[in-house]
């Protein structure tokens, strides 16, 4: 899916001379910078969903010349299931949780990252198509810990204790790169974005949630 299916879009696209959209991820980075990656900064993917993430790219820019990778992080919105959404359900039935407080990134609201691409597609409708690597997520940044805090508050929730674990305290099935900040200046210079803060997009999320 990660790779063989971009590769089969991207053929496809050039087909027809169509322009392609792709979003990918963070996961194309190992997570050990300390200052936000740029589209130029050295891929490592450290999991298998990174490494196949990173070959679908590669594969997109092989064989399509017309194209826009957008990676992001940290996604959550009001559908499906969700950090922000499984914050809220345990924080509303548990009396303590424990969340990870070293890892940094940027929480980035799935419809921010879809008013951005919409922003591209306009863009290339009017003639200006700059294809290319991308960055999108939203402003500022804060550790999954402080995310929590954050979403708790914005909620209503005091009734539940949070605590701070380190990462090898928690397990899970693919590694996290420890610092997933990205850069965003290089697409709000081509595209004019505006990006709004993790802080009051959240909070509108919540409020429709």
């Amino acid at each position: 899916m990660n790779r063989d299916a971009v590769e089969n879009l991207a053929k496809a696209a050039t087909a027809v001379g169509a322009k392609l959209l792709h979003v990918s991820t963070d996961y194309v980075f190992d997570g050990t910078n300390t200052t936000p990656y740029l589209e130029t900064d050295p891929v490592c993917p450290a999991s298998a969903y990174g490494r196949t993430k990173l070959e679908g790219e590669q594969a997109l820019m092989a064989n399509c010349k017309d194209f826009v990778i957008v990676r992001t992080a940290w996604l959550y919105s009001i559908y499906g299931t969700n950090f922000v959404k499984t914050m809220i359900r345990l924080g509303n039935t548990q009396d303590s949780i424990n969340v990870v407080f070293d890892q940094i990134g940027s929480p980035t609201y799935a419809r921010d990252l879809a008013d951005a691409l919409m922003d591209i597609v306009s863009a290339s409708e009017k003639g200006n198509f700059i294809p290319g690597i991308y960055h999108y997520s939203n402003e500022g940044t804060c550790s999954w810990y402080e995310f929590t805090l954050k979403i708790h508050e914005l909620a209503g929730i005091t009734t539940c204790k949070v605590s701070p674990i380190a990462a090898k305290d928690y397990p899970a099935k693919a590694a996290r790169p420890a610092y997933s900040v990205l850069s965003k200046e290089k697409i709000k210079a081509d595209y004019g974005i505006h990006i709004p803060t993790w802080e009051e997009s959240l909070a509108d999320c919540i409020a429709k949630l």
